[in-house]
């Protein structure tokens, strides 16, 4: 396993329903900001995370759910992690600042492919648009 997936596994530990409701009340606002971020070098960074963050407000809003729970809370944290401007790799870097939420967002969508495919069949959303693949 990844160091950035076992940097996943940890920090989705520490999620909590109340955690996840407090992040779901702040998503609309989150994914205006998501599709502010001017990334090239990580092109699906933008659609991944928006479609991390409808998945977490299908589940909690009860809307799906056949997701698993260990892929929510890897989907909040991701959702957190991506959110806050300073991380491994503060955003403001050029070129490098999204290398670590890109790598966060990444290993979810690896770790949970078969679920998040499944999710997004049922949405109807082109899974290769959200693919976690580079």
């Amino acid at each position: 396993m990844s160091e950035i997936a076992k940097f996943v596994n940890n920090g989705a530990g520490s999620i909590t329903p109340a955690i996840a409701e407090k992040v779901m009340r702040q998503l609309p606002q989150w994914k205006l900001e998501f599709t502010q971020i001017h990334a090239p070098l990580f092109p699906h960074l933008v659609d991944q995370l928006e479609f991390l963050a409808n998945s977490v407000e299908d589940v909690i809003e009860g809307a799906y759910k056949d997701l698993p729970y260990a892929a929510l809370t890897q989907a909040v944290f991701a959702l957190l992690y991506s959110h806050k401007k300073v991380g491994i790799i503060p955003d403001s870097i050029l070129n490098l600042g999204y290398a670590d939420d890109s790598s966060v967002v990444r290993a979810v969508l690896i770790q949970n492919e078969k679920a998040f495919a499944i999710y997004a069949g049922v949405q109807g959303t082109d899974w290769q648009r959200i693919t976690s693949q580079p």
